[in-house]
């Protein structure tokens, strides 16, 4: 697929509507007034199949080759689902979380109102 072709990102789209709202009974056909999202569950039991610990050596596998894979022009690098938020909780947890200026006030109030004493490194 790829950029140029892009048929197999399409196929997994077109098959993710089939799971959500085709067998949901609600989806694209309807009127999009509302919140209407649908929901698809699966649960896989690597124990079932091959086991954790190869399931996870593929996965990793697989994470890993295209974590080095060159990114496109413009990107700085190929990052998979999650990377990044991992990446700001480490970052999170050692320096702190910023909060927007206007959170700490509401925060604040909100302790108040338990008996509790918000933080002085909070603002």
């Amino acid at each position: 697929g790829g950029l140029s072709a892009g048929h197999k990102g399409f196929g997994l789209a077109v098959l993710i509507e089939a799971l959500t709202g085709g067998l949901s009974g609600f989806g694209r056909a309807d009127p999009p007034a509302g919140w209407g999202a649908t929901v698809f569950m699966s649960l896989y039991d690597p124990a079932a199949f091959g086991g954790e610990a190869a399931f996870k050596r593929q996965m990793d596998h697989i994470a890993e080759a295209c974590r080095n894979n060159p990114p496109r022009p413009g990107v700085e690098k190929v990052r998979m689902p999650g990377d990044r938020g991992m990446a700001r909780r480490a970052q999170q947890l050692e320096q702190g979380v910023a909060l927007h200026p206007t959170i700490a006030p509401g925060l604040r109030e909100a302790a108040q109102q338990y008996g509790l004493t918000f933080p002085a490194a909070l603002g």
